[in-house]
C-alpha cells in the first residue's frame, strides 16, 4: 500500500499488514458449512456428506476461511456446542482471527432449506411478509432486537437478511421473505429490521445483510433466479429506481453488508449479466451513488457449482450471462466490480490464481479484507472470540424465553389480517370442526369433532396455491407458478360452509387469488403469514382482536397477474383486496 505508515494505526490496518496473501484470501471466502446433529463439527469425507461439504477443520485451519454460512441448524443447543468447537479451530490458526458465522432466517416458519434455517428452537415469528402486515415499525424493531439476542447467544454473528426486494411480481416464489409490495412500507420495515438487529453494544448486535441488490422482485414471469429460466429481471414499467428504495433505507441505517442478486437485467442501460459482475451496479450505483461502504458479499455459487453426491444432483453455477467465462476470470470480474466476499465458495485457489494472473491485485484484496475485519471488530470478536455467546448450560435463559415467546406471540397476532366477514360467536363448550389445525390447539376454544355436521362452526387453514415439482428437485422448495386454487378445493370448502359457519385462513406466503373464496358464503376469511394455531384460533373466535393490514394487493386472477408489469407496484387490474386492507375484528368480551 502507498498510504504513509503514520496514518495506518488502527487495529484492523495493523492486522492486515501482518496477514499473508493466503490468509487474506481465506478472509474473503464465505464458505458453506454443516454440523452434525449433536453439535460436533463435520469432519467426514466430501463424498460421505449428502451435500458434498468440506470437512470443518480443513476449512478453518488449512484453508483459513474467515466466514461460514450455516446450511443446517439442528437445535440451539447443538449450535452453541458447535460454535465453541469452531472457535477452538480458529484459535489454532497463526493469527487466531475469529470466524464469523452467518445464517439465513432462523425465526420464521420457512421450510425451504435453500433460503431459510428455521425450526431450530428459536422464538417463532411470522415470515417477513407477516412483519410487514403488522404495519408497526416499532414492533418489528423490537422483534429484530430479540432475534439478535438469541442469535448471538448461540454464536451466530451475521444475518443473511433482510430481503429488501419488493414483491411486485406475485408469482415469484420468494414473496414471503420480503416486506411487501409498497416501496414506502418496505423501506420503513427494512430500516426497522436493520436497526433492531444492529442495535446495542458489540456483544449484543447481529450484523444485517440486505439483499438482493438492486432488487430481486421484478423476476421475468415470476421465475426465481436460482434457476436458469429465472435468470432475468425485467423492467417493462421502467421502474428500476423504485426497487432501490428499501436498500437506500437500509444504507441510511448503517446496514453492514449487501448481497447483489443473481439475476441479469434486460432492456436497461446495464449489461445483461448478473448484478454482482457489474461495476456500474456495485461501485457506481451502490457505493458511489447510494454511499455504501460496507461488505458486498455475492449470493452463493456464482463462481462454481456444487455437487450433491448422495442425491445425484449438481447445483448449477448461477453466473447468469457469464456461464462461458472461466471461474478464475469470474473472480477477477467480481473484485473489479467492487465485491468483497465470495458467497458459497471455499476454494482459495481461484483467488490465488486470479492474483497470479494479474486479474486482481493484493492491494485490491486489502480493501475488502479491511471491510471484513472491520465487521469482526464491530462485533467485539477481535477483543473476545466468544463475544456475545453464553455457556451451553445457560442457552435456555437466552433463547425462546418467556419474554421472547410473549413478544413473538404479540407479533404473530398483530400480523393476522381479517379480510372479510366477522369472527365466530361460539357457545360455551363449542364443537369445532377443523382442517389444517393441530387437534391439541383446539382444546382451549372448544371440543374438536370429526364431522362438520356435528359442529357449531368450522375453521379451515389452507396453503396458498403453487405449481408442484418433483419432490427430490431443488425447485420443489420454491413455491411458484399459478396463484389460483384447484376447483376441487373450492368445492370442498363450499360444501363445509353450507353445513356450518366456516372461517377460512389462507397462508399468504404468496398473493393467492382469493376470488372464489371471497364469493363463498363464509363466516369469515383470514390471511396469515406463519402464525401458531392458537393465534389463528384466537382471531377466528373473537378471543383476540385483529389489526393486520395486507402488505400487497390480492389479484383477481392469474390472467390479471400475467397482464401486469413485473416491476410496477400495484399493477394488477381490479384486485380482490387492496394493499392496506384489513378489517378490525374486535375482541368478544
Amino acid at each position: 500500500m502507498t498510504t504513509h505508515p503514520e496514518t495506518r494505526t488502527t487495529r484492523v490496518d495493523r492486522l492486515v499488514d501482518t496477514m499473508t496473501l493466503a490468509e487474506k484470501v481465506g478472509a474473503l471466502l464465505a464458505a458453506r458449512i454443516t454440523l452434525n446433529p449433536d453439535g460436533t463439527t463435520w469432519e467426514g469425507r466430501e463424498d460421505e456428506s449428502p451435500f458434498g461439504f468440506t470437512p470443518t477443520r480443513e476449512l478453518i485451519v488449512d484453508r483459513m476461511i474467515g466466514h461460514v454460512g450455516l446450511m443446517n441448524t439442528p437445535s440451539v443447543a447443538a449450535l452453541a456446542r458447535w460454535g465453541e468447537a469452531l472457535r477452538q479451530l480458529a484459535g489454532q490458526t497463526r493469527l487466531r482471527i475469529p470466524v464469523t458465522v452467518g445464517a439465513d432466517p432462523t425465526h420464521g416458519r420457512g421450510g425451504n432449506a435453500q433460503v431459510s434455517q428455521s425450526r431450530a428452537g428459536f422464538s417463532v415469528l411470522p415470515e417477513p411478509i407477516g412483519l410487514a402486515a403488522t404495519a408497526d415499525a416499532a414492533l418489528v424493531e423490537d422483534a429484530a432486537r430479540m432475534m439478535a439476542r438469541e442469535l448471538r447467544a448461540v454464536g451466530i454473528h451475521i444475518a443473511v437478511h433482510p430481503m429488501a426486494d419488493l414483491a411486485t411480481e406475485p408469482r415469484w416464489a420468494r414473496v414471503s421473505g420480503t416486506f411487501g409490495e409498497s416501496p414506502d412500507l418496505a423501506a420503513e420495515m427494512t430500516a426497522a429490521f436493520v436497526r433492531g438487529l444492529q442495535a446495542g453494544g458489540a456483544q449484543e448486535r447481529v450484523l444485517a445483510t440486505a439483499k438482493h441488490f438492486p432488487g430481486g422482485g421484478p423476476q421475468h414471469g415470476g421465475e426465481d433466479s436460482h434457476f436458469e429460466k429465472g435468470k432475468n429481471t425485467v423492467y417493462p414499467g421502467d421502474r428500476f429506481d423504485t426497487h432501490l428504495t428499501p436498500f437506500a433505507a437500509a444504507i441510511r441505517e448503517g446496514v453492514a453488508a449487501i448481497m447483489p442478486g443473481y439475476a441479469a437485467p434486460v432492456h436497461t442501460d446495464y449489461d445483461e449479466v448478473g448484478f454482482a459482475f457489474q461495476r456500474e451496479i456495485v461501485t457506481d450505483l451502490l457505493r458511489e451513488r447510494l454511499g455504501f461502504d460496507g461488505v458486498v458479499v455475492t449470493d452463493f455459487n456464482i463462481v462454481t457449482g456444487m455437487r450433491l453426491p448422495r442425491l445425484g444432483v449438481e447445483l448449477p453455477v448461477r453466473a447468469w450471462g457469464m456461464l462461458e467465462v472461466p471461474p478464475v476470470e469470474r473472480v477477477g470480474m467480481l473484485f473489479a466490480a467492487g465485491v468483497d466476499q465470495l458467497g458459497g465458495e471455499d476454494d482459495p485457489g481461484l483467488i490465488l490464481q486470479a492474483v497470479a494472473r494479474g486479474l486482481v491485485t493484493e492491494e485490491r484484496l486489502d480493501q475488502s479484507v479491511r471491510r471484513v475485519l472491520r465487521d469482526k471488530e464491530r462485533l467485539g470478536l477481535l477483543d473476545d472470540p466468544a463475544a456475545g455467546t453464553v455457556p451451553l448450560e445457560r442457552v435456555a435463559e437466552h433463547v425462546a424465553t418467556r419474554e421472547h415467546l410473549a413478544l413473538a406471540a404479540r407479533v404473530q397476532a398483530a400480523s393476522v389480517v381479517a379480510l372479510a366477514g366477522a369472527p365466530l360467536r361460539l357457545p360455551s363448550a363449542a364443537r369445532l370442526y377443523v382442517e389444517g389445525v393441530d387437534a391439541a390447539s383446539v382444546a382451549a376454544f372448544g371440543r374438536r369433532v370429526d364431522d362438520p355436521r356435528d359442529a357449531d362452526a368450522a375453521i379451515l387453514r389452507i396453503p396458498a396455491p403453487f405449481d408442484a415439482h418433483p419432490p427430490q428437485s431443488l425447485e420443489a422448495a420454491f413455491h411458484s407458478g399459478s396463484l389460483e386454487f384447484a376447483p376441487g378445493l373450492i368445492a370442498h370448502v363450499e360444501e363445509i360452509a353450507q353445513i356450518t359457519p366456516t372461517i377460512v385462513d389462507v397462508f399468504l406466503e404468496r398473493a393467492a387469488v382469493l376470488t372464489p373464496l371471497a364469493e363463498l358464503p363464509l363466516a369469515g376469511l383470514i390471511g396469515s403469514f406463519g402464525v401458531d394455531d392458537e393465534v389463528l384460533l384466537a382471531a377466528a373466535t373473537g378471543a383476540a382482536a385483529t389489526t393486520g393490514r395486507l402488505p400487497f394487493d390480492i389479484p383477481r386472477s392469474d390472467a390479471a397477474v400475467a397482464a401486469s408489469r413485473e416491476d410496477v407496484p400495484f399493477d394488477t387490474a381490479d384486485p380482490v383486496f387492496r394493499f392496506g386492507h384489513g378489517l378490525r375484528w374486535a375482541r368478544h368480551l
